[in-house]
């Protein structure tokens, strides 16, 4: 069981977007795209989750063609948090984690639902914000509702669907360090559970630290893919991201010059 991504390309006006990219993301384990801004990181992602539909190549989830998955299969076994945190209407928090709630096609127990969404806030430290105006939050409060959403989309199906998966797109962007770090966390104990999580980040040294699998990306190409220690390079992040960097060969934490 895996997502199973075989030499992926985008061209957009015959500008080649992302080019001839390879890898897989398994159940259990924690990956992190790593790339300077215009590399191609948010473009993966949506072709991986589905939302783009690539130029060349395939992609499977548990060796089934993401083109024979309907959208309510893939929102089963996925859940999507993207950059936007946009909301048009005057939606509570509560509304918008509820949004999450996704299954066969039946409501469902509505004191269940209430219940998981009070979890999720709770685990996102957002429960006091439950009956607020969505929109008159801060963009880290907003950051954080998002958050719990996809967990509730993800943790209600455990027993509807086999393996799972997660995608998001720069999650902590706009926190707090100690959100950040408790996002990374819950994150990291969600992939120990079973689920397959794919994130883009900027902290190199948090990468480092909790992925099991670092993709990077340059200019749409995969330069490296592997467990932090095969890719976390000194002249490989220096050449790609442009300053003077060191790796430390025993920890792997990363300097910057």
């Amino acid at each position: 069981m895996s997502i199973d991504i075989n030499s992926v390309s985008l061209s957009i006006n015959e500008i080649e977007i992302i080019n001839n990219i390879s890898l897989k993301i398994e159940p259990g384990q924690l990956t992190t795209i790593l790339g300077p801004n215009g590399s191609g990181k948010s473009t993966l992602l949506k072709i991986i989750s589905g939302d783009i539909l690539p130029s060349k190549g395939s992609i499977s989830m548990d060796t089934i063609s993401l083109n024979d998955i309907g959208v309510k299969q893939q929102a089963l076994k996925r859940s999507v948090m993207s950059q936007s945190q946009q909301v048009l209407y005057d939606y509570s928090v509560e509304e918008i984690i509820e949004m999450g709630w996704v299954d066969d096609g039946n409501i469902g127990n509505s004191d269940k639902i209430k219940q998981k969404c009070m979890n999720v806030a709770t685990e996102c430290s957002v429960s006091h914000l439950l009956k607020r105006n969505f929109n008159t939050l801060s963009g880290g409060e907003q950051r954080r509702v998002h958050f719990a959403r996809t967990l509730l989309q993800i943790d209600h199906n455990y027993e509807i669907v086999g393996s799972r998966y997660m995608f998001l797109d720069e999650p902590t962007a706009n926190l707090d360090l100690s959100f950040e770090l408790q996002l990374i966390q819950l994150l990291k104990i969600k992939s120990e559970e079973g689920i397959g999580v794919l994130l883009i980040i900027h902290d190199l040294n948090l990468a480092r630290k909790f992925s099991d699998k670092i993709a990077i990306l340059d200019k749409g190409e995969l330069r490296g893919f592997g467990a932090p220690s095969e890719v976390l390079k000194s002249k490989l992040l220096s050449d790609i991201f442009g300053l003077a960097m060191e790796v430390d060969p025993n920890t792997l934490r990363i300097s910057y010059y």
